[in-house]
């Protein structure tokens, strides 16, 4: 017997309740994001151009949201870099930080929630489906290599700023000193350090206590380098340490939903909405792929426009899911939503009893952390895979990757957009249209029907049989029009064409206007259409149209009903 309420649970507190040491690893990987991702949500925070208070606010009652509602189990949702620049973009006309811009950072915030719920109603995460493999692939590699030139300010002490490789460039122009050399030290030191955790020998010699030992080393590397921030005046060498942290908890309140207000900021938020959805699918859609568990683009968009919804009504910015916050998560061990619902309540304890303690992290060690999570994510292998496989996959991971690192993760998602969707409509302009013959049996010839290029076939002087490889609409009807006739001239002795439809799924009003010109082409050279093997939806389009009343052969179940009908007495063989 279930509990009354059990019907509310998410899968994965149903899985903790039947076996709480599973608990464990993810409670542990809260308690350290926690830590961690503090000084994170400050800076995207400043990056937006708000208070930064309100990146610890996005990062507390959003995540826990999602980590009821979303459909990853590990993705961490908050404050992240895409969100926080194109809140500035969008907020550009006012002035940054006054009442006014955090009243509608706010608002857009709960927009891009209402945008993004709106669209889980109306099931639209099949736009995830026309985001291809490449173009994921080179998003997320790029995000990741734009991550870690951003994480240089940190680590080296580079004043570099920007969200794409120009405005980095662009950034540095004049700048006499590149490189802070004790923030290098450090940075590249603790760099080192952690790449080393991660290597599969660190800790090998405590056996099964291992990966524990990797994720406590963290959480005693960041306690070890505040003691020593303080011991040796680290301030006083230029190293960047995390100042004391606001204190104040996030509150409930309705923001400006003036009509005025809402005009205004509903391109920016549709944009938003979009930018946020296709990038936190496409990292979640990832992890889900590497861990082989299930994943619903529809829930996705759910989770994230609640998760939207409530940054907007507790005074955060607009959040998504993050590729720095979500590597993270992984490399400390999360395994469920547990890690971000722990990191969650873990952030507001760490505010409220030991907020002044984390004063003196320096920020050296957080970009070290989030460049070794990250580097990971840079997808060398799916490209070299696709370049082997699929060309198409490849340019597309290429054109993606070139375009986010040189003008912005949003160009470049715009532009593997396009690039996805032109591939789909160039291959389906492309259709193929080959022509079958009889499979030969042992016994003669069998009931398949087969390409004659590929396979030992027998076909008939006065048959043409073509099978359509893909349904027809009016972006491929005109091709298809000119390539049937073609093979009926390379075939003159063929008086009786027959199409094959198991690959027609779909057939249009432009198609079915084709097929009707093609009839009556087709009878100028004393030739009939015949049409065998068509699905039932299609069917159910064309015997109310005119095409079965134009259509001067006659309809088939199958191929070989066609020919055994049709074929007259002689009959040739071909064959590899």
């Amino acid at each position: 017997m279930h509990a009354p309420h059990s019907n509310w649970l998410p899968d994965w507190i149903k899985a903790l309740i039947q076996s709480p040491k599973s608990a464990l690893p993810d409670i542990s990987a809260g308690v350290m994001m926690s830590v961690l991702v503090i000084p994170q949500s400050l800076g995207y925070a400043a990056l937006a151009g708000l208070p930064p208070v309100m990146g610890l606010y996005a990062a507390i009652v959003p995540t826990l949201v999602y980590a009821y509602i979303g459909a990853s189990s590990v993705s961490a949702v908050g404050p992240v870099a895409i969100t926080a620049i194109m809140t500035s973009s969008a907020l550009s006309g006012y002035a940054a930080g006054s009442l006014q811009y955090v009243s509608l950072a706010v608002t857009l915030a709960l927009m891009v929630g209402v945008v993004l719920w709106l669209a889980s109603v109306l099931r639209l995460g099949w736009i995830m489906q026309f985001v291809s493999r490449g173009v994921s692939a080179g998003f997320i590699s790029a995000a990741a290599l734009l991550i870690i030139a951003g994480q240089l300010k940190s680590l080296i002490g580079m004043p570099i700023m920007g969200d794409s490789l120009i405005s980095m460039a662009r950034s540095l122009t004049g700048t006499q000193m590149l490189i802070h050399a004790p923030t290098a030290w450090l940075g590249l030191g603790l760099l080192g350090v952690l790449l080393l955790n991660r290597s599969k020998s660190a800790f090998a010699f405590l056996g099964k206590a291992a990966d524990f030992a990797k994720r406590a080393f963290i959480i005693v590397l960041a306690i070890a380098a505040i003691i020593m921030a303080h011991v040796f005046d680290w301030a006083a060498l230029g190293i960047r340490l995390l100042d004391t942290l606001p204190t104040d908890l996030p509150h409930f309140a309705l923001p400006d939903l003036h009509p005025s207000t809402v005009i205004a900021l509903l391109p920016s938020a549709l944009l938003i909405a979009l930018i946020a959805f296709i990038s936190s699918a496409a990292i979640a859609g990832n992890y889900a792929r590497l861990r082989s568990q299930p994943f619903s683009s529809n829930r996705e968009l759910l989770g994230l426009g609640f998760a939207n919804i409530a940054s907007g009504l507790t005074g955060g910015f607009a959040v998504a899911g993050g590729l720095s916050r979500t590597s993270l998560n992984v490399a400390l061990g999360a395994r469920t939503p547990l890690a971000s619902v722990v990191c969650a309540l873990g952030l507001l304890f760490i505010l409220q009893m030991f907020g002044a303690y984390l004063a003196g992290l320096p920020y050296a060690l957080l970009a070290a952390l989030i460049i070794s999570s990250v580097v990971s994510l840079i997808d060398v292998r799916t490209l070299k895979s696709a370049w082997q496989h699929d060309k198409a996959d490849a340019v597309s991971f290429l054109a993606t990757f070139i375009a986010a690192i040189t003008f912005g993760l949003n160009v470049g998602l715009v532009v593997g957009l396009l690039i996805s969707f032109a591939a789909m409509i160039y291959r389906s302009h492309r259709v193929r249209v080959a022509v079958l013959g009889q499979v030969v049996g042992h016994k003669g010839g069998s009931e398949h029907f087969r390409n004659i290029e590929r396979y030992q076939t027998r076909t008939f002087d006065n048959l043409l049989i073509l099978r359509i490889d893909e349904s027809l609409y009016f972006g491929n009807a005109d091709s298809v029009h000119r390539t049937i006739m073609t093979l009926s001239h390379e075939h003159p002795r063929a008086n009786e064409v027959i199409l094959v439809m198991t690959a027609v799924n779909h057939i249009d009003l432009t198609a079915q206007e084709m097929l009707i010109a093609l009839s009556a082409e087709l009878t100028t050279h004393e030739r009939r259409l015949h049409l065998a093997e068509v699905k039932g939806p299609v069917m159910d389009i064309i015997k109310h149209s005119p095409v079965t009343a134009a259509l001067t052969g006659q309809l088939f179940l199958s191929a070989q009903a066609a020919v055994e009908t049709l074929k007259a007495k002689g009959e040739d063989w071909h064959g590899l």
